[in-house]
């Protein structure tokens, strides 16, 4: 199934350089899950601070067990700071 990724401030590295605006879409096996998918690109798991799907936080329980729809998007931020 396919799925968008978006991917924001250091984690844009882990995109193909065919990525668009921060996004790609990606095809999945069915039943993934964030973590999945986080796993797949080389995400370290402390590194995707902030997951959401289709606008919606994700907590890390969810992350793990809930899987992903065709046509979902998830986009993940890592921890960031300043002021």
């Amino acid at each position: 199934m396919e799925i968008e990724l978006k991917l924001f401030a250091t984690l844009g590295r882990h995109l193909p350089a065919t990525a668009k605006r921060n996004a790609v879409r990606i095809e999945i096996p069915a039943e993934s899950t964030a973590y999945d998918v986080i796993d797949a690109h080389g995400i370290d798991r402390d590194e995707a601070f902030m997951v959401v799907r289709n606008g919606v936080f994700m907590p890390p329980q969810q992350r793990a067990s809930e899987a992903l729809c065709e046509g979902d998007v998830l986009v993940i931020w890592p921890p960031v700071a300043g002021g």
